[in-house]
């Protein structure tokens, strides 16, 4: 028989934070970069940084880039 208060095992939700990456991208916080990433090249400002995510200004509107994708990362 089964105990009535059984708890089932919960799933984890795993991301892998690169602190190097998240480090270089405050490094150049307000500037203008070229992210390299595994969907091709993106450029534009630099106006937040987050654990998982930065995002760009590019002519005004706003990118989100997930740092996992991100091969590298050049300042203009």
């Amino acid at each position: 028989m089964y105990p009535m208060h059984q708890q089932l095992p919960q799933a984890v939700m795993v991301y892998p934070i690169d602190p190097y990456v998240v480090e270089t991208l405050m490094s150049v916080k307000g500037k203008h970069v070229l992210l390299e990433t595994t969907r091709g090249g993106i450029s534009g400002c630099v106006m937040e940084v987050k654990p998982d995510h930065v995002v760009l200004d590019i002519r005004g509107k706003k990118f989100f880039v997930r740092i996992s994708e991100i091969v590298w990362i050049m300042p203009e």
